[in-house]
């Protein structure tokens, strides 16, 4: 039986991942910090950055390598040393890396005005150490100068359960707290490529099965509209709200979403169809109710903020619950 490693297989992407290998006929090892419930596979209990987990884990050599939780360079290092233990390599990367022609990005001041679809010839950022898009630049070279053959999946806006940052919880807690309405900036129209898990899991199982040296899009199989994604949370809820757009940006965080870009970013998904197979196995609106349902149980059992904590960081980009600035904008415009 082959084998695969999953380095980061107790998280959110790791739980699609680990039941697509498993199920595929893999012998899996789960790579963990933390004791976890893996299903089938084999828990490892150690940190990558510590050379004995890496040996424990590598024991006897791996057919696949799958990371999904590497930062940059510096995690992939220890892995690359020991090259001659790995068959192949999948490693999670993001979309983030992509620039326009003008060299504007997911982090530039101005943001990008990207191609649609934006295919993975698309140019990226140079590689570094001092942003996310840098580092997971870095990342891919890192791998891709290696002897070992690797696929790049380079996701969008990733859901599904088990996410300590679920750009849904936005829509999610409006419900809970009574809400219904959802005030949108841009006119509701901004387009941020989602991908579920399953999706990972299934672009990883095929990479597995076909390793090469390729960089893949990895998303769902349409971009909704940030209006459209609202309406497809709200339906896993079993609500429906009221939709009020905002042309232009958000103001005091009125229209304020994570998918709210002023243009849109669509990533082309034909590589993997014609390199791999690959078929998507479902869109935004059939794969986020697992996500939806995931989210409103761990919300019930603690502190949202304590439960989601990579989604009180992504308020450094205001508050996505300004419901008195939303009601006093729709006082106003009523």
């Amino acid at each position: 039986m082959a084998t695969a490693l999953v380095i980061g297989g107790s998280g959110q992407i790791g739980r699609a991942v680990v039941p697509a290998l498993l199920e595929d006929g893999w012998d899996v090892r789960v790579l963990a910090r933390h004791a976890a419930d893996v299903g089938g596979a084999q828990l490892v209990l150690g940190d990558r950055h510590d050379a004995d987990a890496l040996e424990r884990a590598l024991s006897g050599g791996v057919d696949v390598l799958v990371d999904v939780v590497a930062y940059d360079d510096r995690q992939a290092a220890p892995l690359v040393e020991r090259a001659d233990r790995i068959g192949s390599a999948v490693v999670v990367s993001s979309a983030a890396v992509y620039v326009d022609d003008a060299g504007d990005g997911f982090e530039s001041e101005e943001f990008g005005s990207f191609p649609v679809p934006v295919t993975e010839a698309q140019p990226t950022v140079g590689p570094g150490r001092d942003s996310y898009a840098t580092g997971k630049v870095a990342l891919e070279q890192a791998w891709s100068g290696s002897p070992v053959p690797t696929t790049v999946l380079r996701p969008g806006a990733i859901h599904g359960p088990g996410c300590i940052q679920p750009r849904e919880w936005t829509f999610v807690k409006r419900v809970l707290d009574g809400r219904d309405v959802r005030v949108l900036a841009y006119d509701g129209r901004s387009r941020f490529h989602t991908t579920a898990t399953s999706v990972l899991g299934e672009l990883v199982r095929l990479s597995a099965r076909q390793p090469g040296d390729r960089v893949l899009n990895a998303a769902d199989p349409e971009a909704l509209t940030v209006a459209e994604i609202a309406v497809a949370v709200d339906a896993a809820m079993g609500v429906t709200s009221r939709l009020v757009t905002v042309a232009g940006d958000p103001v005091d965080g009125v229209g304020l979403t994570p998918w709210a870009v002023p243009r849109p970013i669509v990533l082309d998904m034909r590589r993997a169809a014609d390199e791999l197979g690959y078929v998507a196995p479902g869109g935004y609106a059939d794969t986020v109710g697992a996500c939806v349902a995931w989210l409103v149980e761990a919300a019930s059992t603690r502190d949202w903020r304590e439960a989601f904590p990579g989604f009180v960081r992504m308020e450094a980009m205001g508050d996505f619950f300004a419901y008195a600035a939303e009601d006093a904008f729709l006082a106003r415009t009523s």
